[in-house]
């Protein structure tokens, strides 16, 4: 097994057997102490929040797969924080896709002067660049073909995906009383076929429950209260 990256809230591993090996951490995104899905910095150490991530993670994969979403998910063993997945090369240096079902976070800062908070967004797709020195800009479809980082068509791929899966989550979240407000995906490419990578959980998607944002851990009691 060789190290291959050190990530906020992950290490990747690479295996022998051509696969690649995530390590959940305890850390999460945000800033000064608080959590924030959206951040671009580790903000806080939640004890239990890799094994909890993972577990949510695996329930949504899992999800996806019985629905038929092709992902980078093999198998994951919880005890060990790990999780091996598929092959898959990022776009660029890494890109994040966003799809936002209300107007919070940094949407709000950013278009704070035409949107209003929690305006409902109808499943809005929106692509930012891996770039913690330029604070993850935004970046449209035609900016990304001129850049070279994705194809037209791969951009409607990711685009279609991105709706697909959220609404799946948002749907599964809603049987347990939950409002997704929106959730922070990433893709690569298999085989030059444009597949979900990284992970669903707590920590990059912002979810509501009687009108209080739920944090990450407890996100895990309430969909896994069962298992």
């Amino acid at each position: 097994m060789k190290h291959v990256y050190e990530g906020k809230t992950k290490t990747v591993f690479q295996l022998d057997n051509g696969n690649y090996l995530l390590k959940f951490k305890d850390d999460v995104t945000g800033t000064d102490g608080v959590f924030d899905p959206g951040a671009n910095t580790v903000g806080l150490t939640i004890e239990g929040m890799g094994r909890g991530g993972l577990r949510l993670t695996t329930h949504f994969f899992e999800l996806l797969q019985s629905k038929g979403v092709k992902t980078h998910f093999i198998s994951s063993d919880i005890e060990e924080k790990t999780m091996e997945v598929l092959p898959a090369a990022t776009f660029g240096k890494g890109i994040e896709v966003i799809c936002r079902f209300k107007a919070v976070g940094s949407f709000l800062r950013r278009y704070g002067q035409y949107a209003k908070e929690n305006q409902e967004m109808d499943a809005f797709v929106e692509v930012t660049l891996k770039d913690d020195e330029r604070d993850d800009p935004p970046i449209t479809k035609d900016a990304l073909a001129i850049l070279g980082i994705l194809t037209n068509e791969e951009y409607e791929s990711l685009k279609t995906q991105t709706q697909n899966i959220s609404k799946i989550v948002k749907e599964e979240l809603a049987n347990y009383g939950c409002e997704l407000y929106d959730i922070k995906l990433e893709f690569g490419s298999n085989n030059g076929e444009v597949i979900l990578i990284d992970e669903i959980s707590g920590g990059n998607m912002r979810v509501y429950k009687d009108g209080v944002i739920v944090e990450p851990l407890e996100l895990v009691k309430i969909v896994l209260a069962e298992k």
